[in-house]
């Protein structure tokens, strides 16, 4: 018995399904010559004079930072961002069609509820309005309850007023 000679063949190789999650890497916090992990002075200016305006948490400052994106990308007068009872956050802009016409936080609520959210621990808007408009605040107040906290920002992330949905 002969045995052709060339390139040997192997049943091809299958799939483990093992796989390693990667570990992303944590930006460097900046720093500044007074030593590693100190942020620079013009840092802490932002950061002090967002705490004097009106002292918000940081999952509050969260959804106003995300209204804040949702506006300066989409160019809409508005943006808006709520916050559900398991934390999921939904992030809207103003629609402005010939045939539907929402605010950005109308839209951001009707996000929540078609995703499955049951209620709201807490809404942001992000707009130049002096403040939030009452068919707002019931979007937010039918969802999230009378008590659920609206936070009103200026269009550079600068917490106006907080009032509550009902």
């Amino acid at each position: 018995m002969v045995r052709a000679q060339g390139p040997r063949l192997s049943a091809p190789r299958r799939w483990s399904g093992v796989v390693k999650a990667r570990r992303r890497r944590q930006p460097a916090l900046p720093t500044s010559a007074a030593g590693p992990g100190r942020p620079r002075l013009s840092d802490h200016r932002i950061l002090v004079r967002m705490s004097d305006t009106t002292p918000v948490g940081p999952e509050d400052q969260k959804i106003i930072t995300l209204a804040r994106s949702a506006r300066a990308r989409n160019g809409v007068p508005e943006g808006a961002a709520v916050r559900d009872e398991t934390g999921r956050t939904y992030v809207a802009g103003t629609v402005a069609l010939d045939s539907l016409k929402l605010s950005a936080l109308r839209t951001a609520v009707a996000m929540a509820v078609a995703s499955g959210a049951t209620s709201l621990e807490a809404a942001a808007v992000v707009s130049e309005a002096a403040e939030v408009s009452d068919e707002d605040r019931a979007a937010v107040r039918d969802l999230g309850g009378p008590q659920t906290p609206v936070l009103l920002a200026g269009p550079d992330g600068t917490p106006r007023a907080t009032v509550a949905a009902g």
